[in-house]
């Protein structure tokens, strides 16, 4: 059952103890209180500013556990601090060994890439958390899972090449099988394979190959704005190899820096206006 007044407290108490520099966001102008506003716990967490509100004054309907998520990233909170928020929602807290939540220590190294997309996913290759330049190349948003976006929803692929698909769909499925080994019988994974294999032909004929080392490190995205950007992909693992941040890097020899700088001003200029006009 929902704590709601320990949830609402709880939340207050992290927001208040947080800088924006702890999340990434600029000082700005002087603050009247200390912490972090409302605003920015919400835009971290992917909610509106009304909603985290109402939670914060014990109001409002019932938070889901992928808000609970959001908050536990947006707060910084350790997994400790992230099993007592759960507790406190009336859920239960993820296993600790699987990743639906990212350490603090991480978030902070990620949130100073800014010149470069950054996404971390599970190992499902579900998005938790993407910088601003990721959500201009890259595109999906967090909550969706890429290789489920990629067999199901043709729109996704319109970011590459059309002569690079089949080496995308050999990549996702090859990761997923990996996965699949190292975490066998998990529900997560079997419940997602089945699922693809009865929605795509595509996946089942790949999935019968069993490939699990194909890799894809370069990738050619296509831009509305810059027209194509050639990136490295450079994944870390996380030691529980739970979680992956990709890094996409420009590639020497093209003129993909200069596109992406140039698209870091859009996407700043485009979140200035959408600023402006929620005012």
């Amino acid at each position: 059952m929902i704590d709601r007044d320990g949830l609402a407290d709880f939340l207050r108490r992290r927001r208040e103890v947080l800088h924006p520099a702890d999340v990434g966001l600029p000082d700005g102008a002087r603050r009247r209180t200390p912490g972090l506003r409302r605003e920015e716990v919400a835009q971290l967490a992917g909610m509106s500013t009304d909603y985290y509100s109402r939670l914060e004054q014990s109001r409002g309907a019932n938070p889901s556990e992928p808000i609970i998520a959001g908050l536990a990233r947006a707060l910084r909170c350790d997994l400790i601090e992230r099993d007592h928020l759960y507790h406190l929602a009336g859920f239960t807290p993820p296993l600790r060994r699987a990743g639906r939540h990212i350490p603090p220590g991480l978030l902070a190294l990620v949130s100073r890439l800014k010149d470069i997309p950054v996404v971390i996913c599970t190992d499902l290759d579900e998005v938790l958390w993407q910088n601003a330049l990721a959500d201009v190349v890259v595109s999906p948003r967090v909550g969706q899972n890429l290789t489920w976006l990629w067999f199901t929803d043709p729109e996704i692929r319109q970011i590459f090449p059309a002569e690079d698909w089949d080496a995308h769909s050999a990549f996702h499925v090859a990761d997923l099988r990996a996965t699949y080994s190292r975490r066998m019988g998990d529900r997560d994974v079997t419940d997602l394979v089945d699922a693809l294999i009865e929605q795509s032909e595509e996946f089942r004929t790949l999935w019968s190959h069993h490939d699990v080392a194909v890799h894809l490190p370069r990738k050619r995205f296509v831009n509305a704005e810059v027209g194509n950007l050639d990136l490295t992909c450079e994944t870390l693992f996380t030691p529980a190899a739970d979680l992956r941040v990709r890094a996409f890097l420009p590639i020497e020899g093209t003129d993909a820096r200069e596109k992406l700088d140039l698209l870091r001003v859009i996407g700043t200029q485009s979140f200035g206006e959408e600023a402006h006009h929620s005012r």
